[in-house]
């Protein structure tokens, strides 16, 4: 079951809830994410429309995305509201749900291996993720994009390296992104190809280099050349290519090297 480090939710906080059982005057639901922890939802808070039977709008074993209104932390009493949560807020705590679910799976099988307990992986590898990169799963993520120093930079110690990292290559798919352009480039001087060469991998070095994004350039057929950045998010793309383009129109001036640029899409 997806845990949380605090024993009970914050008012305000968005939650997820299995409803239990369902009464003509509200229902009581199981927080999934806190140990199975009882909270009720009024028929009040049900939905913003006229409620008739609060059946038409829950069943028992649904799961819900609500929203906490209440909390008596003394007695442990928690209250609720489904519509207090607008659709994007919805989407957006069920996909968080889906993550934790990944990651904690992920540690669990990883935890299995080196003969440890769930528990156990969420205190030596969980936690540390979630305070380095705000999210386990965020922080397996950053693993699968920079190997296994995103993991030592959380703090997680020798013996989880290699469970985890198998797990990660197994399962966490880095999605990439990819743009290019073509360049045309030519000069008249009797050195003309050395200064070409020069505009191309002078203006490479210049750009800085990353595990989760590359730049390649090769030739189409004289004078033209592809530029051709990947990355993992598209905007860190775009900046790459700009950068590139725009270090190579300089020195192309400076060279007095003939520069044309063309976008391609993809």
């Amino acid at each position: 079951m997806v845990r949380r480090r605090e024993p009970l939710p914050r008012v305000g906080e968005l939650v997820i809830g299995t409803v239990k059982k369902v009464f003509g005057y509200g229902a009581y639901l199981t927080l999934d994410e806190f140990e199975g922890k009882e909270a009720y939802l009024p028929w009040s808070e049900v939905s913003s429309k006229w409620v008739r039977d609060i059946k038409d709008f829950v069943r028992e074993g649904q799961k819900v995305v609500v929203k906490v209104i209440r909390v008596d932390r003394r007695k442990g009493h928690i209250d609720v509201s489904m519509k207090r949560v607008n659709s994007s807020e919805q989407r957006r705590k069920m996909l968080e749900f889906k993550r934790a679910q990944r990651a904690e799976k992920l540690i669990e099988i990883a935890a299995q291996k080196i003969g440890k307990s769930l528990n156990e992986a969420y205190e030596e590898v969980g936690w540390p993720l979630e305070d380095r990169f705000g999210e386990i799963y965020a922080g397996l993520e950053e693993a699968a994009y920079r190997g296994e120093e995103a993991l030592r930079e959380a703090g997680i110690s020798e013996e989880w390296i290699n469970p985890l990292m198998e797990e990660i290559r197994k399962h966490i798919k880095v999605k990439k992104v990819r743009i290019r352009g073509l360049i045309t480039l030519w000069s008249l001087s009797p050195d003309g190809a050395d200064k070409l060469k020069k505009v191309m991998l002078d203006s490479l070095r210049k750009v800085e280099s990353a595990n989760d994004t590359q730049v390649r350039i090769y030739t189409v057929g004289a004078p033209r050349y592809r530029v051709e950045v990947t990355s993992t998010e598209y905007k860190k793309a775009e900046k790459v290519l700009a950068l590139y383009i725009n270090n190579a129109q300089r020195l192309s001036k400076r060279l007095n090297v003939n520069f044309f640029f063309q976008r391609e899409k993809i």
